[in-house]
């Protein structure tokens, strides 16, 4: 994790010496977590020194499939820590949720950490999990497999604004919000109101969720998104669980999401949500309900479902527009690159995938950091025009072929990651591009191995 130190100007020997103790770096302050009153500690940065954290995430791989020995089989694993040193696991055959191969029946596991290690049992084989993956062991003591760390990154990350969107906020200011704080790291913090109003839209919301290893259910990292303050789109921590009635992606106290799309915390996700207001006749009598589509990660949870009253808390349903709310639940859940649609105005292909580099480009971004705007092109000197004028008359060089194949672009390198030579890539072969028709699934990005 990149580090950011201020620079202060002192002028006197004490002063000096309060500067020195300021300089120290900011991680070694950034471990202590927020301790929030019957829940625990929230991290709001990846813990350095807290035991259970590396244990953490998603693991793929494939074993040897039962009674056939040349035939393989996909096993995916997420792993969560709950309260103390005690861990909570499911694993599924095919892949991941979102993947296309995934087989939803569940395998529940528990586990105990021992010193860098953890055991995990409940299904047809041990697991013994360590900062990098998995191996599986049979009842026998046969090594089955081992699964890899994987990190997926949503497809619809770093998605930018189409033409015709309003960008509600970009890490430069709250001016779209009512009541809205922004951290110091150009971050919105949970509890902001959207100032303008909408009556059908598509959102693109991007959050990330803090770490809470002794909270549960409703108490770990639960934010929601309130369009019109009726209808709550849930964001929840319920990474590593079974399909919560009330988890991420859920129409809250309404309707489960059809897949448990959440990644582990403290990683960048997203929100793509498609809502339809009601209608509403001149005596005020409804003609019509809402209606919400919404992707979690870039997977859809929720199709046109149909909504015949406000959700949980939300207010009374009513002919009248009202804004848009992010909730505060009392946990610090951060939100950045959010932008809508009003298709009141313009419509758009909805979800917007984004272009590798962009997924690229967002996912390596730490919890501190904001996007950096693009540098203009420095304009050379007068001299070197010069220079490259005579060159181009000395050596002319052929035109190009209407038909030549452009020269294959350098791949982007994501920030802090070991270069990966071409023979140990994933068996996993990577998503395309391409966006998706309105009735298909955006695929989450296939998985690639990584260290938490």
């Amino acid at each position: 994790m990149s580090l950011h130190l201020n620079k202060f100007g002192f002028h006197t020997a004490a002063a000096l010496l309060v500067a020195a103790m300021l300089l120290i770096p900011a991680a070694s302050f950034a471990q202590k977590p927020t301790v929030i009153p019957g829940k625990g500690p929230a991290y709001t940065v990846p813990p350095e020194k807290e035991p259970n954290y590396p244990l953490m995430g998603e693991f793929v791989g494939q074993i040897g499939a039962k009674g056939e020995k040349k035939k393989k089989q996909s096993v995916a694993l997420q792993i969560r820590p709950v309260a103390g040193d005690q861990f909570h696991a499911i694993a599924f055959y095919g892949g991941l949720p979102g993947q296309p191969n995934h087989q939803s029946e569940e395998m529940r596991l528990i586990g105990l950490r021992g010193n860098d290690s953890l055991v995990l049992s409940g299904g047809p084989w041990a697991i013994f999990v360590d900062p990098k993956g998995c191996n599986l062991v049979s009842s026998s003591g046969k090594l089955l497999g081992r699964l890899k760390r994987v990190h997926r990154v949503s497809p619809t990350l770093g998605a930018k604004a189409p033409e015709g969107a309003t960008v509600l906020f970009d890490g430069t200011s709250v001016d779209h919000f009512v009541k809205a704080e922004m951290t110091d790291d150009g971050l919105l913090k949970q509890g902001a109101m959207i100032s303008p109003m909408f009556q059908d839209f598509d959102l693109h919301v991007e959050f990330r969720l803090p770490y809470m290893p002794q909270a549960e259910g409703q108490q770990r990292g639960n934010s929601g998104l309130y369009l019109q303050s009726r209808y709550e789109c849930q964001v929840l921590d319920s990474f590593g669980t079974e399909k919560m009635y009330n988890g991420l992606g859920a129409l809250y106290r309404m309707k489960a999401p059809d897949v448990n799309m959440a990644l582990p915390p403290l990683v960048w996700q997203t929100y793509d949500v498609h809502f339809t207001a009601p209608r509403w006749a001149a005596d005020g009598s409804k003609i019509r309900n809402a209606r919400v589509t919404s992707w979690v990660n870039g997977v859809k949870v929720q199709d046109d479902v149909e909504l015949a009253t406000k959700t949980g808390a939300g207010k009374p349903e009513e002919p009248t527009l009202s804004p848009i709310n992010i909730q505060d639940h009392g946990d610090p859940v951060r939100f950045r690159n959010i932008w809508i649609v009003d298709r009141g105005i313009t419509t758009v292909d909805f979800p917007v995938i984004a272009s590798k580099k962009e997924r690229q480009e967002a996912a390596k971004l730490e919890w501190n950091e904001k996007p950096k705007p693009e540098e203009p092109a420095k304009e050379a000197a007068p001299a070197e025009k010069a220079e490259k004028k005579d060159a181009a008359k000395s050596d002319p060089k052929p035109a190009e072929k209407a038909d030549a194949k452009p020269s294959a672009k350098p791949e982007v390198k994501e920030a802090g990651k070991p270069e990966v030579k071409e023979a140990a890539k994933p068996e996993v072969k990577e998503a395309a591009d391409a966006t998706p028709s309105k009735d298909e699934k955006p695929q989450a990005e296939n998985p690639k191995s990584e260290q938490n």
